[in-house]
């Protein structure tokens, strides 16, 4: 084979061009924010030759480029190739372009491995190229922290050089034989080595090498393909599966590029779509994000209108339901609903169709509440392929029901070439067949073709694979079909599917719920005030007439839900994208508490006595729920020193902080127990390494728990009023603790000037309890997960996500721990030094990755932790006490 695929790359490849002659370009450069085609075009712009270098990190240049297709070419095979200096790496992040026409209509994308543009008639052409300097963050397993993620850091050096502009002849005959060989040639990669069908294939490529003219491809290129075909054309067996491939772009919201990014990588990719619908009957895309749709209406509405015809047309499929992709471990569930309701209103409003399936590929885990959700939104199916990364166990089921918190099923598919970006190529399609899990008792399996992430979406190249492979020994049959084609035969074809019951946890990518603390907290707070804004609003509509501030809370809720999408909110883009993301959550919490403001003014009225809101469900300072009324604050227990020790206590705790600053005891009065095991300390910092093993700002490694130290040799302990107040010192970062005992709950405030790298700082809370299981609370319940480690699951279950509380208890008796913007927890059983058994319940407050953003969570932060004895409904009260 090694003959075969030297004459391919040095023979046939070469030989798809001919007849190649240059465009004239010239170039305009932005030198900053993206601008409109009208602003470009009036600009001056000046000579440009290939070879030359052009864009800083993230500029813009304009190509204006003009040239003339010489009489006697045909329209079919002449092309515009532009090369803007496009690296190994993956389409979608790195250079990119966009082409128009002289009127402003656009043609298509340009991206690597797509690269070209169809030309009219013979004669005098003209268009212009928009061509983004999207530098290359991402370098494959390498993960060192970069500057090109930050424009203040970016520099200015150029990071393409223009290497080719020309008008040129596709010789399609030359195309179609250099597919037939790729295709062949793939599957002598994946059939058994001894095989007859691998032999037969490797025996008519080497005749094809043998029979055509190395100095004359286009000329023999007929005859190499007249060979190929009897093996073409071999049916594949009868028990093959069938693949519905689906073209596909998934293009991240932000990610290794900012948000404005990725409303142009929309647009290219939707471009590219389209320009390729035209040429292929019968291919379907399905796009989901209906933040992505709006983004195009908004900035290429005379696009967006070519896109609603595809829609109506069948061409496009609006798939997903959602506003974006989000994270789904931790939004609220108000969040999640909205998620839905906003995603399919806009694919009603805007298309007239509404979406059967939910459609989250890349999450990072999905939480056990979603089945419900996708059920009440009226969906009836879901997908993703994430599970696929597991770590350390595959997932029993391709094709199944997963059963959420209340008993909600929706029937899943995992797409078995485990990736959303197939080309439709041998390697993904052998991947199915051995993946797919329901191999005997079903055949229909979906499969995703497409450059994604960085968007550019499917190929002429991808087609030709999907119709070479309709029927062909050695690979399962691939039909070109739309997801809900697919799933309708999925589900049919299954009588009785396996069920998966509960959170489907990713075992990877747990770091996620650690990084970029301060976006965390813009969440977690965005949520609250948006209920409160909401709930006072509408009060003061019903009371008084106020007129309901719909648009602005509905800014306010899209603004919040693209900032949920899943490399945002979970903290894995580079910093331009973190820096923008906490600007708008100031923004919008100004917004917010100016709504509320406003209508609790209108809902208190004249007078001057002081007033308090209360729009949790509980009672709070004397306020009863979803009430307004005069506050009257708790009385904190004042501290004493007894000794090198301080006591805090009231009625229902005594506490004890030892010299190191950790609790020496917490002695529930009520029920004369102590929470503390013999001989362990309570409320401990603890300082670990945090080096992954890759994925830095994704991931956090169980065994650097190996190499972590207490913090328990504070800079001061100090009497604060009512409160002890400790210091830790650790070179540049500082760390105040303020804790204090409020009506039988003791409140830890945290103060953070955090400047570490590579550290995670845990908050550690030993348990004299013999618990089994910690239930933690999720989006509109709780979940409880087993904290042994009995099994491989359990083992890979080292950092779990919960809301607001978790709780950890023994028959009988319990312990809640309720914070106000953590999401990353651990709770482990053990051994105390007296051999008793106990639990550790531990609270994930920072992190400091260095890649994708160098600088990731450096400065300050604030936490609030609290824990008390007591049952879930403590639990849950003292998470609404949090905000």
């Amino acid at each position: 084979m090694l003959r075969v695929r030297r004459f391919t790359t040095f023979r046939i490849r070469p030989a798809v061009y001919r007849d190649a002659i240059s465009a004239q370009v010239r170039a305009w450069t932005v030198d900053g924010e993206p601008v409109p085609f009208a602003h470009a075009v009036a600009q001056r712009f000046q000579p440009f030759a290939v070879g030359q270098t052009w864009g800083r990190p993230w500029d813009t240049v304009w190509f204006d480029v003009r040239g003339e297709v010489p009489a006697g070419w045909a329209t079919e095979e002449t092309e515009l190739v532009v090369d803007l200096g496009f690296t190994g790496e993956q389409p979608g992040f790195q250079a990119e372009g966009l082409v128009y026409r002289p009127d402003g209509t656009i043609v298509k994308g340009l991206e690597p491995l797509n690269n070209w543009v169809s030309l009219p008639e013979p004669g005098p052409f003209h268009l212009y190229v928009e061509a983004a300097a999207n530098p290359v963050v991402q370098v494959p397993y390498e993960y060192e922290p970069t500057t090109l993620g930050d424009r203040a850091t970016a520099g200015d050096t150029h990071q393409y050089r223009l290497a080719d502009v020309s008008v040129a002849r596709r010789d399609v005959v030359v195309w179609e034989l250099l597919q037939d060989v790729v295709t062949l040639d793939g599957l002598v990669d994946v059939l058994p080595p001894a095989g007859a069908r691998r032999a037969e294939i490797v025996h008519a490529l080497e005749r094809m090498v043998d029979a055509m003219d190395p100095d004359d491809v286009p000329g023999t290129a007929a005859r190499g393909r007249e060979i190929l075909a009897p093996v073409l054309s071999s049916r594949a067996a009868d028990s093959a599966l069938i693949v519905s491939a689906v073209g596909h772009a998934h293009i991240d919201c932000a990610w290794l590029w900012p948000v404005r990014e990725t409303v142009r990588k929309v647009a290219r990719t939707f471009a590219n779509v389209l320009d390729l619908a035209e040429r292929s009957p019968g291919f379907v895309f399905a796009a989901s994000s209906a933040q992505q749709y709006a983004w195009l209406k908004d900035s290429q509405p005379a696009l967006f209108e070519r896109v609603r015809k595809a829609v109506a047309d069948g061409v496009i499929r609006p798939v997903g339901g959602m506003w974006v992709e989000s994270d789904t471990n931790m939004p609220g569930g108000e969040a999640l609903a909205r998620q839905l309701v906003l995603g399919k209103r806009f694919f009603l409003e805007e298309f007239g169709i509404e979406s059967d399936e939910v459609w989250l590929p890349d999450s990072f885990g999905y939480t056990a509440a979603l089945p419900q959700l996708v059920r009440a939104a009226g969906a009836r199916y879901f997908l993703t392929q994430k599970p696929s990364w597991n770590e350390t166990n595959a997932m029993p089921h391709s094709s199944f029901l997963w059963e959420g918190i209340d008993g909600s099923r929706v029937f899943t598919h995992f797409p078995p070439a485990e990736t959303y970006n197939s080309d439709l190529g041998a390697q993904d399609l052998a991947r199915t067949e051995r993946a797919f899990r329901q191999k005997g008792a079903a055949r229909h399996v979906l499969g995703l073709f497409g450059w994604g992430d960085g968007g550019g979406g499917p190929t002429r190249e991808m087609l030709a694979a999907a119709e070479r492979k309709r029927d062909l020994d050695g690979s399962p049959r691939v039909r070109l079909s739309d997801p809900k084609t697919f799933f309708d035969a999925a589900a049919a074809e299954l009588a009785s599917p396996p069920v998966w019951v509960g959170e489907m946890y990713l075992e990877l990518h747990r770091g996620t719920l650690i990084s970029q603390q301060r976006g965390k907290r813009g969440n977690r707070h965005s949520e609250a005030l948006l209920r409160e804004a909401e709930l006072w609003a509408a009060t003061a509509a019903v009371r008084h007439g106020r007129p309901y501030p719909y648009d602005a809370l509905e800014s306010a809720w899209r603004t919040v839900l693209l900032q949920q999408f899943h490399d945002i909110l979970p903290g894995t883009s580079i910093a331009w994208v973190h820096q923008e993301a906490e600007r708008q959550y100031e923004r919008v919490a100004g917004e917010l508490t100016a709504l509320i403001d406003a209508s609790l003014a209108a809902l208190a009225g004249d007078g001057d006595a002081p007033l308090a809101a209360n729009a949790g469900p509980y009672a709070q300072g004397g306020v009863a729920g979803l009430g307004i009324g005069p506050a009257t604050a708790a009385a904190a227990a004042r501290p004493r020193r007894d000794g090198d020790t301080v006591v805090l206590e009231d009625a229902a705790l005594r506490v004890e902080v030892g010299p190191d600053g950790t609790l020496a005891s917490v002695l529930d009065r009520v029920a004369g127990r102590e929470l503390l095991p013999a001989g362990v300390a309570g409320g401990v910092l603890q300082l670990f390494r945090d080096t992954p093993r890759e994925w830095d700002a994704w991931d956090i490694n169980d065994e650097d728990k190996r190499s972590g130290r207490d913090l328990r040799d504070p800079a001061s302990i100090d009497l604060d009023g009512d409160a002890v107040a400790v210091r830790h010192v650790l070179g540049a970062t500082t760390i105040d603790v303020t804790i204090r005992l409020v009506d039988g709950r003791l409140d830890y405030a945290f103060g953070i000037d955090w400047h570490e790298s590579q550290k995670l700082l845990k908050l550690a809370f030993p348990l004299d309890l013999r618990a089994e299981r910690a239930a933690s609370e999720i989006q509109f319940g709780h979940l409880n997960r087993p904290i042994h480690q009995n099994t491989s699951w359990d083992v890979a279950r080292f950092e779990t996500v919960a809301h607001r509380w978790i709780h950890v208890g023994e028959p009988g008796y319990g312990v809640a721990i309720a914070n106000d913007v953590v999401y990353g927890h651990d709770v482990r059983n053990g051994q105390a030094p007296d051999g008793r058994p106990m639990t550790t319940a531990r609270l994930s407050l920072l992190r400091a990755p260095r890649y994708p953003d160098p600088a990731a969570d450096q400065g300050r932060h604030a936490f609030t932790v609290s824990l008390r004895p007591g049952g879930i409904p403590d639990a849950i009260a003292d998470g609404y006490a949090q905000h």
